[in-house]
């Protein structure tokens, strides 16, 4: 069995259940009934519809240097209005967060409570976020981790065994017979940009470690669970109040998460080459829709900055097709249909990558769906969720993410 140097400072995590001393926020996102609700500040306890979608990812990984990543199994899935598999409940009496993402067709699999401040962390504080979570460097996007089921378990996870968290640069790693959980939940306060919709994101990393034999070879595995999400929530327009003649222009956020990887049966853009592994990215931006109300269509603009691939250990780090900094853009009709989607719906008509100093990264798309609402009093903002994927065979390409914006 080898001594891992990077497992330094170990500390043991126990797997849990419950709650602990419970704070309320100074400044609480989301919540209440209708007769009594405000997004900006809650007065009672209210659970939102998430429209966006969830990624996985699941493989191993081991220290033989040979094989890269093993037993590959990936699933994305964009749900709608009316058929959400997200859900953001929050309590203000507590100042308790559930964030829920249970989707049988990605494999999602995510209920985690957050007790606000108690879970709080930051990329500016000495706790912060873990692996995989997105620095958006924006001052109104709030960030909290907890473990499954317990707000104030060491280090903001749960598991079993001893363990180092990392940190946002570097996975968790552990022992033989180890595990990790941990769930990242964040999104830009109500009221700083918008007031009835914001949109969020969410990391869930969960791993285990293993001494292994394969053959006469002893190997020291990982396996990796991997979550991420993006959607947008808030306070819906009642169909009655959305307007029926005129037009409006809203602008505001992108956020997306994503892999893109069109290397599968070894070819890329006609050039033989080794197939890569997959690595999931985050992007970042802004969206535009333009909508006529009165012809009930709408067409939307996307535009983001790539994030750097978030890469695991015993993977070879510079095998990524795009690199941070890279830009992206996408465009899409849509039409409103408040009667059978309960806001608008819609597909992308193009969508690519730039990279820096050029090399174009065009999506050869398969299939696409743009879904949203009208949120505030009279249709003041939109949010919504969007999914694009790739077409080639054998390719490893899904973007999907959520937007918002105001008039």
């Amino acid at each position: 069995m080898r001594i891992w140097a990077i497992l330094v400072a170990t500390t043991a995590l126990a797997a849990c259940s419950g709650g602990g001393p419970q704070t309320a926020s100074s400044t609480p996102p989301p919540a209440t009934p209708n007769q009594v609700h405000s997004f900006v500040t809650p007065l009672a306890a209210k659970t939102y519809v998430g429209v966006g979608g969830s990624q996985v990812f699941q493989y191993s990984t081991d220290d033989r240097n040979c094989c890269g990543q093993q037993a590959q199994t990936f699933a994305g899935n964009a749900t709608s209005v009316r058929n959400s598999s997200i859900s953001i409940a929050y309590d203000p009496r507590d100042a308790i967060f559930t964030l829920t993402v249970t989707d049988p067709k990605s494999g999602a699999d995510t209920q985690t409570r957050f007790q606000d401040p108690a879970s709080r962390t930051d990329f500016s504080g000495t706790l912060e976020p873990q692996w995989g979570t997105p620095n958006l460097n924006n001052p109104n996007i709030r960030y909290l981790q907890a473990g499954d089921g317990d707000p104030l378990s060491p280090y903001r996870a749960s598991g079993t065994g001893a363990i180092n968290p990392g940190d946002n640069h570097n996975a968790a790693i552990g022992t033989d017979g180890s595990t990790y959980q941990a769930t990242s939940f964040f999104y830009e306060v109500p009221g700083s940009t918008t007031k009835y919709v914001t949109y969020a994101g969410y990391v869930r990393n969960s791993m285990s470690w293993h001494n292994i034999q394969i053959g006469t070879q002893d190997a020291f595995q990982a396996t990796w669970k991997l979550e991420r999400g993006a959607f947008a929530y808030g306070e819906m327009t009642n169909a009655s109040a959305v307007p029926k003649t005129g037009s409006g222009s809203y602008t505001g956020s992108m956020l997306a998460t994503m892999v893109y990887n069109p290397t599968f049966d070894g070819v890329y853009q006609g050039s033989a080459v080794a197939e890569l592994p997959t690595f999931f990215q985050w992007i970042s931006g802004t969206s535009k829709l333009d909508v006529d109300f009165g012809a009930s269509t709408l067409t939307a603009t996307l535009n983001g900055t790539v994030f750097a691939p978030q890469v695991d250990y015993f993977t070879d780090s510079s095998a990524s097709i795009l690199p941070a900094g890279t830009t992206f853009t996408a465009s899409g009709t849509g039409r409103i249909d408040l009667v059978n989607a309960g806001g608008f719906i819609g597909v992308f008509n193009s969508a690519g990558f730039t990279a820096p100093g050029g090399g174009d990264h065009p999506v050869d798309i398969a299939g696409s769906s743009l879904d949203g609402a009208f949120y505030g009093p009279a249709a003041e903002e939109v949010g919504g969720g969007f999914r694009i994927v790739g077409g080639t065979p054998d390719q490893r390409i899904d973007i999907l993410g959520a937007f918002t914006g105001k008039k």
